[in-house]
């Protein structure tokens, strides 16, 4: 085996164990989705459908809160697609990184791009000056194919089993812990820590608007804090 290969290999393996951890998250996350998507009515083949095409936890729960109220079904996908436009943000940060992969490798990102994945991956690569873009594909396919069997089968699991799941079970506590865990290692300048008070502070101030579109609202101003310090930063530094 040549050196190359045994670089690709071992970073394939370290994006696996580095996102090990988060499948004592995702586990309960996923089937507290399962759960609330089968008692919101949808049936089992509708919760995997939805559980696989989209794998995103956040934009998932958000259309079920949203159906939950009645919410228009115009409201339900703007809603969803608006909580899923950070993995956008999440794809251009990739682009130095990942920018010269193939075509199918490109898909591949663009498939499994979800937090805990982009977490790992924009927080490993700097620190990886060597590797190759092929050594990057293969970090974050590995932590992809860590987590990714998991949410699916405890998604399944809570659609399948969740009548049979005791209420003093509470799974709930997993979705701010998934969250914190991902969020507090990329906390590593101002313009990050900013961004993530703006956030905070505007997710409450404007949590009465309707069907959760306060979020939005909270994610457009947080963006803007970041990029002003970031600006701000910069002309200090000239």
């Amino acid at each position: 085996m040549t050196s190359k290969q045994t670089i690709s290999k071992s970073a394939f393996w370290a994006g696996y164990r580095d996102c090990a951890p988060f499948i004592l998250v995702a586990a309960p996350f996923a089937m507290l989705f399962g759960v609330a998507a089968t008692e919101l009515g949808m049936s089992l083949v509708q919760t995997m459908t939805m559980t696989v095409m989209v794998i995103a936890g956040a934009a998932q729960f958000t259309a079920l809160i949203l159906l939950q109220d009645h919410a228009p079904t115009l409201i339900v996908i703007v809603t969803a697609l608006a909580v899923n436009l950070r993995m956008a943000m999440y794809a251009a940060a990739l682009v130095p990184y990942l920018g010269k992969a193939s075509p199918g490798m490109k898909l591949l990102v663009a498939y499994f791009n979800m937090d805990q994945t982009f977490g790992l991956a924009s927080t490993r690569y700097p620190v990886e000056p060597d590797w190759s873009v092929r050594d990057r594909f293969l970090y974050f396919i590995g932590a992809a194919l860590s987590i990714t069997p998991f949410w699916v089968t405890f998604s399944f699991i809570g659609a399948a089993f969740g009548a049979a799941i005791p209420p003093e079970f509470s799974l709930d506590f997993a979705m701010p812990i998934c969250f914190l865990a991902i969020i507090a290692p990329a906390l590593r300048s101002l313009p990050h820590i900013l961004a993530a008070g703006a956030s905070v502070i505007c997710a409450l101030a404007f949590s009465w608007i309707p069907f959760s579109l306060g979020l939005i609202v909270a994610a457009i101003i947080a963006m803007l804090v970041g990029a002003q310090a970031e600006l701000w930063l910069e002309r200090r530094k000239k």
